[in-house]
């Protein structure tokens, strides 16, 4: 597979990389010879993925990371792909602290990071800012409401980004994959083993796309190819898709059968 042009020499942030998706996106960023932070709250996992691919570790929360990361680079960041995440399950009835974590992680961290980068990206006319969303962003998961509103919130976020400043050379992504074969998918459940895990992909792959998407100047990134079609079906007659969709929750509801 071909290098990207603009990559190499790159300094690039991945947040959320002590593992899954992150860590792909780390080791993909750093064998194109782009420099990386490496950014977990888990500090062993980031040091763990430093290591292994000759990059930085910047541990903690991805909501302060922006200045760390500059310093830790010596200078200005070019990539910034907002990765972390929490797979937040559960109803409307989750408790607040759910909803307000997910909240936090799966979205504001997102605009926390774009508020830091900004100022300098329209000064130099240029950055790429990457969002993992998932294709909950782009239709739902079952039951898993703070997860599939937040991440629509982070995908709305996202191109609110990409439609505002691409014309000052902010270039934007939006990563939307199903199941991807990480500690998040295992801890869906018996959800996950009906819905993600039968066209579950390795992290490796998510890393694949987005690179081909970055060739592309391609804002939208579906690992699953498959997704643009339920993404069709379901603004083209919503009501036909949410059917669908409860006849899945049902199916879950009795246990899969």
């Amino acid at each position: 597979m071909g290098s990207v042009q603009g990559v190499q020499g790159a300094a690039v942030v991945v947040t959320g990389a002590g593992g899954g998706i992150g860590a792909a996106l780390a080791r993909r960023f750093a064998a194109e010879g782009a420099r990386v932070v490496v950014n977990d709250l888990d500090e062993a996992k980031a040091r763990r993925t430093a290591e292994e691919i000759g990059a930085l570790a910047v541990p903690g929360d991805a909501s302060g990371v922006v200045p760390l990361a500059r310093e830790a680079l010596g200078g200005a960041i070019d990539v910034y792909c907002a990765n972390a995440g929490l797979g937040s399950g559960g109803s409307e009835a989750a408790p607040e602290d759910v909803w307000e974590a997910a909240w936090d992680v799966n979205v504001m961290a997102h605009v926390r990071a774009a508020r830091e980068l900004l100022p300098e990206w329209l000064e130099r006319g240029g950055g790429r800012f990457v969002s993992t969303v998932s294709a909950a962003g782009l239709l739902t998961m079952i039951g898993a409401a703070p997860y599939s509103v937040t991440k629509h919130g982070a995908l709305a976020f996202a191109e609110w980004l990409s439609l505002t400043y691409r014309h000052r050379g902010v270039k934007v992504h939006a990563i939307c994959p199903q199941g991807v074969r990480t500690d998040m998918l295992a801890a869906t459940g018996s959800a996950g083993d009906l819905v993600l895990a039968p066209t579950a992909i390795e992290p490796a792959a998510v890393a694949d796309a987005l690179f081909t998407a970055i060739a592309e100047e391609r804002f939208l990134v579906l690992p699953h190819p498959e997704v643009a079609g339920y993404y069709g079906a379901r603004a083209g007659d919503p009501d036909r898709w949410l059917t669908s969709m409860n006849h899945l929750q049902q199916k879950w509801e009795a246990g899969g059968a």
